[in-house]
């Protein structure tokens, strides 16, 4: 699938907001941290990614009730949601200029039913061909995500003969939807019934 940038300059998928605040000191260490055992842009961003993906427990496979969406307090509380872990991730890409934006996916359960938006991110690196998504949300049986930039290995395939969509764009800011539904759920059984089911 060819991604589309929401906007033309690439500097807009380096920019701060109320999400992905990568000036955040939290941020600052944690990338600090992570470039000392890296040391460049493609170790640097692999590492970021397996250290959300790895070291942040996806709420629903913890328990966790708890309701983050700012980087800063995923990385803090150590619990997010996909589009939570995705903000984390997007703010240590962008932390050490790495331009990096935000997609999404509507999936299902098994059968299909109960649609809702799940959240991944694409990064950019110097001198790549251009965007490469990856998905944070933390592996478990029967979901496998890789850092791969030459071929895409997600947490979950797309079945768009149950009404599935894989969404094409790339965008610097998180969605309003899925950003309100963080913002406004108390907790974590709350947000399940906020979930989006479009952009």
């Amino acid at each position: 699938m060819e991604l589309i940038q929401e906007h033309s300059d690439v500097a807009a998928y380096l920019a701060a907001d109320e999400a992905v605040d990568h000036g955040h000191p939290l941020v600052d260490e944690t990338a600090d941290a992570l470039w000392t055992a890296t040391g460049d842009a493609y170790s640097y961003a692999k590492a970021a990614f397996e250290f959300v993906r790895d070291t942040i427990p996806h709420s629903a496979d913890s328990g966790d009730n708890r309701v983050s969406w700012r980087a800063s307090d995923v990385l803090e509380t150590r619990n997010g949601i996909c589009y939570a872990k995705s903000h984390a991730l997007t703010a240590l890409l962008r932390n050490r200029g790495i331009p990096a934006g935000l997609c999404y996916q509507l999936l299902g359960d098994d059968d299909g039913s109960n649609l809702a938006l799940h959240g991944l991110v694409a990064l950019r690196l110097p001198g790549g061909e251009g965007w490469a998504r990856v998905d944070p949300r933390g592996n478990k049986p029967g979901v496998d995500a890789q850092f791969t930039l030459d071929r895409e290995q997600l947490a979950f395939p797309v079945r768009p003969e149950l009404g599935e969509i894989d969404y094409p764009g790339v965008y610097a800011a998180p969605r309003p939807a899925p950003l309100k539904a963080l913002q406004e759920s108390a907790d974590r059984p709350q947000l399940w019934r906020n979930l989006p089911t479009a952009l």
